[in-house]
């Protein structure tokens, strides 16, 4: 990779009918209807160096519009080879992401500028989809560009003899940093491994690590590196402001409902740290009376692939609502409209950090964010400054109303929330324990008893770690007067379910009980029932047999005695004959 510095770039920044080499006329009428006219930094210096069959590893701030960046060049690229037009399955660019939902909106945005290059068809191919329904189309509708996730697109390339790799013109690597951190080094690799290596390829990362340096090395050729963050006094984008709001514990779930009813008619998105928390909270937060007039959409990596689609697409479209997820939504994803991003858990890696917030205020729009900490995470303020994103303290509001009696309320209504409950919690503490700042986000230290209340837990569950560490739970009071037991869920069909499994389990020790009497009874009976079943031939046969053994034994005695072996003393002894003279 070229270590010299980067080109430094006017103030001016260019319109994309400026850039040299310039970009065919297609592609500017479909910029101008897309309503892009003028280029981001990003843009400016990455676009004319890909047009000149240049590779480049662009270090790019989140929001700076670097899928522009490849995408047109790209189009242009394909446009100009030598074997455009190309036939149905012959693959000329391929586009690598780590997320299916960042996959998807790079083929949706690709759509304009693919269409400009009659018989260049796209396809999306990423996990969570029938991989035989995928290969079908490929092979009926060919394919000459792909963009997808690194797992589908190898098992597509080995499955697939057909597709012809041989006149690729470019890859892209998208999040490059993500594509290793997620463990598909291998996937990559093999894809590098396919492609022909007189080709231009994009690699780009908003973080840079040692790893992606690696990977550089291995993939580009001769590359130029582009660097084009935010400025230099911060990693954030310049239209954000980043807040922190410090509360105990069990204050959390009370700020978020009233930071969520301040901004009811905005776009916001909540960051929670599990799959569970944000099952849990996106049942609980819809059931809240003063949240009613809020929409609410929960997306997470274990959620079937249609439903994520489906929230994605829905909070998209709104006007207003909460979207509700972990990191599978931190990075990439350029939903328009975002007011607001809120971490209610910070980030477990904190390089995701910088990719959470930068959901708002993207492409030099304003957007704020914040992150809740508790007391003894404070130091995280100071960790994120040194690491250039400035935050700033925002006071716990007064007037949050205590939301704990009602999350309590729910769970006593209704056995679906007390489970969720319950099982969200649990998963935040194990995944507490795997924060990669330890030293302030210390397990040790961890209010577990009032991070339980703030969940509206009815009774502390057991976890083995807090037993084995001896975590203690000041802080927690349990409700008094419940039975577990007797909590029903309301939906009818589940509580159905649970009482027949309930009616199962008190059944089975009888069974057990009765099937081994059951089964000693029958081993009696049929032995007796064997004595019984003997006719009297078969034990006239019986008593025969032993009459024989015993007279063989005293044959072979009476032999021992001729010889001496024995004396008459013995003899009578051992046949019993001595018995009779008593």
């Amino acid at each position: 990779m070229d270590s010299s510095p980067p080109k430094t770039i006017t103030n001016r920044l260019p319109r994309f009918s400026e850039l040299k080499p310039p970009l065919s006329e297609d592609i500017i009428e479909a910029l101008n209807w897309s309503g892009f006219e003028v280029c981001t930094p990003v843009q400016a210096e990455t676009i004319p160096l890909l047009c000149s069959h240049k590779d480049v590893a662009v270090d790019a701030a989140t929001g700076s519009g670097k899928t522009l960046a490849f995408l047109l060049p790209l189009v242009e690229i394909i446009r100009r080879s030598s074997s455009y037009p190309p036939k149905p399955h012959q693959v000329m660019g391929v586009i690598v992401s780590p997320t299916r939902e960042l996959s998807a909106q790079i083929h949706k945005v690709a759509q304009p500028f693919v269409s400009t290059l009659p018989n260049v068809n796209s396809v999306l191919l990423v996990g969570g989809r029938d991989v035989e329904a995928d290969m079908n189309t490929l092979e009926e509708e060919g394919a000459n560009l792909l963009i997808g996730t690194p797992g589908r697109l190898s098992d597509i390339m080995k499955r697939m003899e057909f597709l012809d790799f041989r006149d690729v013109e470019i890859l892209i690597l998208d999040e490059a940093d993500r594509l290793l951190d997620m463990g598909f080094q291998k996937q990559v690799n093999y894809i590098i491994s396919r492609l022909p290596k007189q080709r231009r390829t994009g690699l780009f990362s908003a973080t840079q690590t040692q790893a992606v340096a690696e990977l550089a090395k291995a993939g580009l050729r001769n590359a130029m590196q582009v660097q084009s963050g935010a400025e230099s006094k911060s990693k954030t984008p310049s239209g954000l402001y980043c807040e922190y709001l410090e509360c105990e514990a069990d204050q959390k779930s009370s700020q978020l409902v009233h930071l969520l009813i301040e901004n009811k008619n905005k776009k916001l998105i909540v960051f929670f740290m599990t799959c569970a928390c944000v099952d849990y909270w996106g049942l609980v937060l819809s059931k809240i009376h003063s949240l009613k007039s809020i929409s609410f959409f929960p997306t997470h990596g274990k959620m079937d692939q249609k439903a994520r689609d489906k929230a994605l697409a829905s909070f998209t479209e709104a006007s207003s609502g909460v979207l509700l997820c972990t990191d599978v939504a931190a990075r990439g994803l350029d939903i328009p409209g975002i007011d607001y991003v809120v971490q209610y858990d910070p980030p477990q890696d904190p390089d995701v950090f910088i990719h959470r917030v930068g959901r708002t205020a993207r492409m030099e729009r304003q957007g704020r964010a914040i992150v809740f900490l508790m007391p003894k995470e404070i130091d995280y303020v100071e960790f994120m400054h040194r690491r250039k994103v400035p935050l700033q303290k925002r006071k716990c509001s007064e007037n949050a109303s205590d939301v704990i009696p009602i999350i309590r309320s729910l769970a006593i209504k209704d056995r679906a929330v007390l489970e969720k409950g319950l099982q969200a919690f649990v998963s935040f503490v194990r995944a507490y324990k795997e924060h990669h700042c330890s030293y302030i986000f210390s397990w040790k230290g961890l209010e577990i008893g009032k991070l339980a209340m703030g969940y509206g837990i009815l009774s502390f569950p057991y976890i083995s770690e807090v037993k084995q560490d001896r975590i203690g739970i000041v802080g927690f009071t349990p409700v008094q007067g419940i039975t577990f037991e007797d909590i029903k869920f309301k939906n009818k069909s589940r509580e159905k379910q649970r009482q027949q499994n309930l009616l199962a389990r008190k059944e089975k020790p009888q069974q057990e009980k009765r099937k081994k009497s059951s089964k000693v009874a029958v081993d009696d009976s049929n032995k007796a029932s064997r004595k019984r079943k003997l006719t009297g031939r078969q034990r006239q046969t019986i008593q025969t047999a032993q009459d024989e053994k015993e007279m063989n034994g005293d044959y072979s005695l009476l032999k021992k005695l001729k010889k001496g072996s024995i004396t008459e003393d013995d003899f009578a002894k051992l046949t019993g004959a001595a018995d009779d003279f008593v």
